[in-house]
């Protein structure tokens, strides 16, 4: 019940500027077109400073800021941020400090699964095609990099945690989009 109340709550930052984060444009045919990527990345970034004085403005409990605040951690907002140095080879001003969510990083269980939910759920949206495969890759590569990357260092879940929440994930996103097995051809 903690997480799924974390989750309704996680993003409530996004009302202030909801039309950045419309999940159905591409960057040509949303505002962030007329966005610097830095001026993107701190657009994205303040959604979580903006909910939790949205939080602390309706009075929620210190347990649901935590979800707010932690649901990014301290991770970069890659997409602008490797946009960025793709297109600004020679000049690199840009830091990785100022692409970073101000987090903390997930310092409970629930706040771990969230972050794993929500970043699972997001990139899925992007997946070509839906096969049990690619929805498989998908979940492992998500996780574990949030694992390599130290996102769950000050938090007391195990491998053996991830282990299961990856599984579900992999279970539930299969159901969310239809996917099949696939049939053998019968030889004539």
């Amino acid at each position: 019940q903690l997480v799924r109340t974390g989750a309704l709550y996680h993003d409530i930052g996004k009302m202030v500027n909801p039309a950045f984060f419309h999940r159905k444009t591409s960057r040509e045919s949303s505002p962030h077109k007329s966005l610097s990527y830095e001026q993107s990345a701190q657009v994205i970034i303040s959604h979580i400073t903006d909910g939790l004085k949205l939080a602390e403005k309706h009075n929620l409990p210190k347990v649901i800021k935590d979800f707010i605040s932690t649901h990014h951690g301290r991770g970069l907002t890659k997409y602008f941020y490797i946009s960025y140095q793709k297109t600004n080879i020679l000049t690199k001003k840009w830091t990785r400090k100022s692409s970073a969510s101000p987090g903390p990083n997930p310092f409970t269980k629930e706040q771990a699964v969230l972050m794993m939910a929500d970043s699972v759920e997001a990139a899925s949206r992007s997946l070509p095609e839906y096969t049990e495969e690619s929805i498989s890759t998908l979940v492992d590569k998500i996780i574990d990099t949030q694992v390599s990357e130290g996102y769950f260092k000050e938090c007391p879940i195990t491998f053996k945690d991830i282990a299961t929440v990856k599984a579900l994930f992999k279970e539930k996103l299969k159901t969310m989009y239809h996917t099949r097995i696939s049939y053998p051809e019968l030889k004539k």
